[in-house]
């Protein structure tokens, strides 16, 4: 081995998965929505309806973080206990969030101050938005495909 692959090998090493991914996941997705949702706030305050516009693009991305946001708190909650079971309660809670997203806004009815137009919007946009964000950074993570633990070797078995 010459000198410049040895000092290559020292710099470079093998990772591991990366442990409990769904909270940085989490951070990522309300960074990347808020920002925008804020300055569509911003907007609505100056140039749209005032401030109902304002508070509808704040419940509409309120909704949306909120819904979503819980699969990815189920995901790191199990994920602690059970790392290969969170993928599988993530998306079962991805299934049950939609119905109960539904049931919520069918129950609330839509509020009189309610701007309907900017709180479409703003949950659409949070909703795709959200997503590029969360696939973004779930792709950034390490996955443990193969359970590559070596297992321990017994000296004496093999009569050494």
């Amino acid at each position: 081995m010459s000198q410049a692959d040895g000092a290559r090998a020292k710099r470079i090493s093998a990772s591991g998965p990366t442990d409990a991914p769904w909270l940085r996941i989490l951070g990522t997705s309300l960074a990347w929505t808020g920002i925008p949702a804020a300055a569509a706030a911003a907007a609505a305050l100056i140039a749209g309806p005032g401030p109902a516009g304002a508070a509808s693009v704040a419940f509409g991305w309120g909704l949306i973080a909120l819904f979503f946001g819980l699969s990815l708190v189920v995901g790191h909650v199990v994920g602690r206990k059970n790392p290969s079971g969170a993928i599988g309660m993530f998306a079962v809670t991805y299934a049950v969030k939609v119905v109960g997203f539904a049931v919520a806004l069918w129950s609330v009815g839509v509020p009189e101050w309610l701007e309907r137009p900017w709180f479409a919007f703003a949950a659409l946009g949070t909703v795709v938005i959200w997503q590029v964000a969360e696939i973004r950074a779930f792709s950034r993570t390490r996955q443990l495909i193969y359970n590559d633990v070596s297992a321990p070797t017994d000296d004496a078995a093999k009569g050494a």
